[in-house]
């Protein structure tokens, strides 16, 4: 339990090491990388029952009852970040394969790491680890829609909807299954009570392998576009800086707790950079490679983020009342 408690304190740093492994195995072997490629679906599948399995299903009644932070959730995922991703892309303009990647990663919440990030900024993460399913679902069905407003004919040339639908089933419908039938099971006592305490230890280290994969995979593709990725990073710094203070606004507007308005805060910073990965590796190869290395990029800038985010959201942003 010791042991366990320790590595939830300092996940952040596990995942900071995740990073440089995972960058440090694709540049120095990129035959890894390669293979590692195939493991990228399957090991964010277990890294969502993970995090699914942790979820209280019993309990959710009552998180869903707060209508207003589910309001505000999603008026700043859904409508407050697509009009501020839009207005940073006029602002710094890029080719259409990076785009495809910026919209991709930015128009879609996190549903991962976001809880323990969350925890870390003494936010709601219940209330967040409860909103996790709705944001999913919500963010699959409307990014076509904005890629299509954003992007045009651009989008609708390489968009395909096998690999949403693909990503919906193998990274969300089954693993929600699997969770739910482990706790259902679990309360029947036996193996599935002892699996059910075993997956507490899963979220922590299945997230930084989920790190190590995604990065030793694609590291080589943002070496390789070094020059359009760093035209990106403004993109995604700016994101960081003022997203934080819009989803202030929306919590104040909604009168929200501290914690609740904190894990709108740090919902509307957080994007889903692991779970939209396979859909860029999905596109047609003239964009494909671009488009994930944007998206690697991004992760690597918002880790960074995070850490200043753990300090800055309680201490400055939303401070206790």
């Amino acid at each position: 339990m010791i042991i366990r408690e320790t590595m939830e304190r300092q996940q952040t740093w596990f995942y900071v090491m995740a990073l440089c492994a995972g960058a440090w195995i694709g540049l120095a072997a990129p035959a890894w990388g390669s293979l590692l490629h195939n493991a990228v679906s399957p090991v964010l599948a277990v890294l969502l029952y993970s995090m699914f399995v942790q979820i209280p299903f019993t309990e959710l009644r009552a998180s869903w009852s707060n209508l207003h932070f589910m309001a505000a959730l999603l008026i700043a995922n859904f409508i407050a970040v697509p009009i501020v991703v839009w207005l940073l892309t006029l602002v710094f303009p890029q080719s259409s394969g990076v785009l495809m990647g910026v919209y991709l990663v930015l128009l879609t919440p996190c549903i991962d790491y976001v809880i323990v990030f969350t925890q870390l900024g003494r936010g709601n993460e219940k209330l967040m680890l409860a909103a996790t399913p709705l944001l999913f679902v919500v963010q699959i069905i409307l990014l076509p829609g904005y890629l299509w407003l954003f992007m045009g004919s651009d989008a609708a040339a390489v968009m395909r909807a096998g690999p949403f639908v693909e990503a919906f089933l193998l990274l969300i419908v089954v693993p929600l299954l699997l969770a739910l039938m482990t706790q259902i099971l679990a309360n029947k006592g036996g193996s599935a009570q002892r699996l059910l305490h075993v997956t507490a230890w899963f979220p922590v280290p299945m997230m930084a392998i989920a790190l190590v994969v995604v990065v030793a995979s694609q590291i080589g593709k943002v070496y390789n576009d070094l020059n359009s990725i760093v035209d990106v990073i403004p993109i995604y710094a700016a994101f960081l800086i003022i997203m934080p203070w819009i989803s202030r606004i929306i919590a104040k507007l909604f009168q929200l707790d501290t914690g609740a308005g904190r894990a709108i805060v740090f919902s509307a910073s957080t994007r889903n950079s692991l779970v939209v990965l396979p859909l860029a590796l999905s596109l047609s190869p003239e964009w494909a490679t671009i488009a994930a290395a944007v998206i690697v990029t991004q992760t690597m800038v918002e880790l960074a983020g995070e850490l200043i985010y753990i300090r800055l959201v309680p201490l400055v942003i939303l401070r206790d009342r």
